[in-house]
């Protein structure tokens, strides 16, 4: 009786002392510094897949640091990333806008910062450098398909409420990502014809894509906050927390899908 007290002491010891491993990190690209929040789980054993999260035009700020913990806390190992620099954010719209059209306007330096914390990721000690994605929310979202566009080696994207429009679509033949997106159906800042296009666009150039369109949800639909910034600033923008559970489910399964056979064929290794 006593062995098996003690035993379970230990395995209790064990679990208490696991626990998300969280900590802020810095990198440049061309001359640029930005800062970033890496998450994981130290109870998970060996190397795992990472996951880049890239936040909503206000900046790298505590919601898309939230969403790499719970990320961190599906086995992950996450990195929020800030594609903006010096980790500044925006506290009005038209601030936010400004931020997002810069970035989006050169996109060679999107590019640069977006592979600068792609290699910080890669060089952690818990990530399988063969196992990348990356999931982005509004503004985020946009960056995380242009970066598939552009053909960078991630095995999969997940974009949720994201911008669909590019002036430099996909091209057959270089897209190296699966594409999952996550679309409320009624967003207004995303247009039916714009939803047509990326579908066309995705289909003639030979992407693994699954869009999902969940009815009712407007943009920012998983955020929890966004019903309070529609108020304050009255923006066409509102929280669903059923297409944003849904939405979450479906991220997590199309990661299970694009990993998967990674981890089979180390399983038949042994």
């Amino acid at each position: 009786m006593r062995f098996l007290t003690f035993v379970a002491v230990l395995l209790l010891s064990a679990s208490l002392a696991a626990e998300l491993q969280e900590k802020a990190v810095t990198y440049s690209a061309d001359g640029v510094d930005m800062t970033g929040y890496l998450v994981y789980d130290d109870a998970v054993d060996g190397t795992r897949p990472g996951i880049l999260v890239v936040h909503e035009w206000w900046g790298h700020n505590d919601y898309a640091r939230n969403r790499a913990r719970q990320l961190a806390e599906l086995g992950y190992t996450a990195l929020a990333i800030d594609m903006y620099g010096d980790g500044k954010t925006a506290e009005h719209p038209k601030e936010a806008g400004e931020f997002a059209g810069q970035v989006m306007g050169n996109m060679a330096g999107a590019k640069a910062r977006f592979i600068a914390a792609m290699k910080l990721l890669k060089a952690h000690q818990t990530v399988d450098v063969e196992r990348i994605g990356a999931i982005g929310y509004c503004f985020g979202g946009g960056v995380v398909l242009a970066m598939a566009r552009m053909g960078l080696d991630l095995d999969g994207v997940v974009s949720f409420h994201g911008s669909l429009a590019t002036q430099t679509p996909a091209r057959p033949g270089e897209v190296k990502a699966d594409v999952l997106v996550l679309h409320g159906e009624e967003d207004p800042m995303v247009t039916a014809e714009q939803v047509e296009a990326f579908k066309t666009e995705m289909s003639e150039a030979g992407v693994d894509y699954t869009f999902i369109a969940y009815p009712g949800a407007t943009h920012s639909f998983t955020n929890p906050a966004a019903d309070s910034v529609a108020k304050a600033f009255d923006l066409p923008i509102g929280y669903d927390a059923d297409a944003a559970r849904k939405s979450w489910q479906a991220m997590q399964d199309f990661f299970d899908r694009i990993f998967s056979p990674a981890e089979d064929e180390n399983e038949d290794a042994y």
